[in-house]
């Protein structure tokens, strides 16, 4: 589930709130994060049936040595076991593995992460619809990432840049994204820019997005629009509602508009209860349908447990 008010590396830098500490002493500081969900769900769409998904099993080690005058240097590397849990692979699958460094509220850091334009969106939905945004459509993280986050008071800048690494293993397309946001009293606003060449010797694609979010406190409302240049536009509607101190409820509509065929509409609502002595510990339940043809609703069920 996107969030649009989020943590960037440099907040990462400065380790998660919610980890658990192995160790820390002399400047050296090394952090475990873990978020374990399991659903029972069934897809939107013809002829789908019921089964038990694992969505995430994430490990996430995190290391940091301070240098002092400001300065950090950090590592990350994440192991994600989903697959395997699904009988789709043996064993785990590397999903981050980069290092940095970090001055004051700038962090630089380089190896297989998310790309900028990955922070994008508004989107509130666990599982059940296609595509975020269109950034999402085209990819959002990359082997050989170059990646600089700025963190402010009220403003949130990153640029990211893909290398294509033409002739390795890691070959995988050559991406350059930036990303921004800004924090005016109650309302967020965002920006994003993907230019894209996903193969060796393709044309380069272009991809802009716009958000905003508004905290009414009562209710957080939420729209955005992404749109890649020749291929399709795409809009979110979202919202979400507080319904008592442990309980909290979203809604959401999704549209996407392709240059050729029918434009698509999704609508989702779920609902999510973090039980009052423990925050980390969740149960949720979603449902989600689409105007295409022959099309059955979807639903999921599950329990999230993370530190």
């Amino acid at each position: 589930m996107k969030k649009l008010l989020l943590a960037v590396a440099v907040s990462v830098a400065a380790g998660s709130a919610s980890a658990a500490t192995i160790y820390e002493g002399n400047g050296f500081t090394y952090k475990l994060n873990g978020d374990l969900q399991v659903q029972l769900r069934q897809d939107v769409g013809n002829d789908q049936n019921a089964e038990i998904e694992f969505d995430d099993l994430e490990l996430k080690n995190y290391v940091s040595y301070d240098l002092g005058n400001d300065m950090k240097a950090f590592g990350r590397v994440d192991f994600g076991f989903k697959d395997a849990a699904e009988d789709k692979q043996d064993g785990s699958k590397l999903e981050e593995a980069y290092v940095g460094m970090a001055f004051g509220n700038t962090s630089v850091s380089f190896g297989k992460q998310n790309f900028a334009s990955d922070e994008f969106g508004v989107e509130k939905a666990y599982e059940l619809v296609s595509d975020e945004d269109r950034f999402d459509a085209m990819g959002t993280s990359g082997d050989d990432t170059i990646r600089v986050d700025v963190e402010m008071d009220s403003a949130t800048f990153i640029a990211s840049y893909e290398m294509d690494a033409e002739g390795e293993a890691s070959e995988n397309g050559e991406y350059f994204d930036v990303f921004a946001s800004f924090d005016i009293a109650a309302l967020n606003i965002g920006a994003a820019y993907q230019n894209a060449t996903p193969s060796i010797g393709a044309d380069d694609i272009d991809t802009w997005g716009l958000s905003a979010e508004f905290d009414a406190g009562f209710a957080e409302f939420a729209a955005d629009w992404s749109s890649t240049d020749d291929i399709a536009d795409q809009y979110n509607l979202a919202a979400a509602f507080k319904a008592g101190q442990t309980t909290k409820i979203a809604v959401g509509v999704v549209n996407t508009d392709p240059e050729s065929g029918d434009d698509v509409t999704e609508w989702y609502a779920n609902v999510t209860y973090k039980f009052a002595t423990q925050k980390n510990v969740s149960l949720f339940a979603e449902i989600a349908d689409t105007d295409e043809d022959d099309s059955d609703m979807g639903y999921l069920a599950g329990m999230r447990v993370k530190f």
